[in-house]
């Protein structure tokens, strides 16, 4: 186990290289002088010039990075052009919004797609099975924007056909009202649960029946189980793996994929931030931006390789 976690722990040392390389130099390729935009088209040449050296655009490319990379071993990541602030305490209060939004929605995606998924299969009939399987496409192609709108105009105070929750923003003190903070995010969470439970319910169901093929459900029914007991106590436990792969994977996107939902309901979230920084052209933040999300997606995958080992320690023989 030891050797096998060294091994992915290398890996992910050298993932995160490559990703900060790439990151560093996707937007030294971009179109026009980095300086100049932060500027302004308009500044004269000694501001560009000012701002060349403050950024240290002046210095080689490996210089610029070695800095860079410095700043980060060190928990630097930079100071945001149109604050002012460390990036890591912008970004930090932004998580503070999109991470519970993004559990809480993953939480109502699992009450409702691991119990459908499973149910789906468990179905007699073959009208059962059908209409389950319409729900789970029905759930998957819904936009989300859409949801959202209907669920503002269902519920949201204000426009609500029953107004009992907010229909957007955040409060200002954030979660030293943690009632007020807790509603803001009910709306969002449901509109995301139910896009991603739909998605679940379809790889829970999937995982399931590959696990019957194997004739493991045959085999616990041949020991006394009910088939409905076999798929929820042999069956989920077999197909764990893969649901944990879908569950971890859902997770990571849902950083990016709420962007849309934090802009409906005006979520000052870390998607809509990135948003407003790449509109303002800030950079210099959205460079350590998109390390720190790049990093969380390894840090997700490592998570996910290592909990299939904790599971099924056979995944990692092979390598060995």
């Amino acid at each position: 186990m030891l050797k096998y976690l060294a091994r992915r722990c290398a890996l992910f040392a050298l993932a995160l290289f490559v990703v900060s390389v790439v990151v560093f130099l996707a937007l030294r390729v971009l179109p026009g002088d980095l300086a100049t935009i932060m500027a302004g088209l308009n500044s004269p040449p000694e501001r560009v010039a000012a701002l060349r050296a403050e950024l240290g655009l002046d210095r080689p490319l490996v210089a610029q990075y070695g800095a860079w990379i410095a700043g980060l071993a060190h928990g630097d990541f930079g100071t945001t052009m149109l604050t002012g602030q460390p990036v890591a305490s912008v970004v930090g209060a932004r998580a503070q919004i999109t991470f519970p939004l993004i559990v809480l929605g993953l939480l109502i995606a699992l009450v409702l797609g691991v119990p459908l998924g499973c149910a789906s299969v468990m179905a007699k009939s073959a009208r059962a099975r059908g209409l389950y399987q319409a729900v789970a496409i029905v759930g998957g192609a819904v936009p989300a924007l859409w949801a959202g709108l209907v669920l503002i105009l269902l519920f949201g105070r204000g426009t609500g056909l029953l107004p009992i929750l907010p229909a957007s923003g955040f409060p200002q003190d954030g979660w030293s009202s943690p009632g007020r903070a807790f509603a803001a995010l009910v709306l969002p969470a449901v509109t995301v649960g139910v896009i991603v439970g739909a998605s679940i319910m379809r790889y829970t169901r999937s995982a399931l029946q590959s696990v019957a093929s194997t004739g493991a459900i045959e085999m616990a029914m041949a020991c006394g189980m009910t088939r409905r007991r076999a798929l929820t106590h042999v069956g989920l436990r077999l197909a764990m793996p893969q649901l944990v792969s879908v569950v971890g994977l859902t997770f990571a996107e849902m950083i990016t994929g709420v962007m849309v939902i934090e802009n409906l309901f005006a979520l000052p979230g870390i998607g809509s931030g990135l948003v407003d920084d790449l509109t303002h052209r800030d950079l210099i933040a959205v460079q350590s931006e998109l390390f720190m999300l790049a990093a969380f997606f390894l840090v997700i995958g490592l998570l996910i390789d290592l909990t299939h080992r904790a599971l099924d320690p056979r995944l990692g023989q092979d390598d060995e």
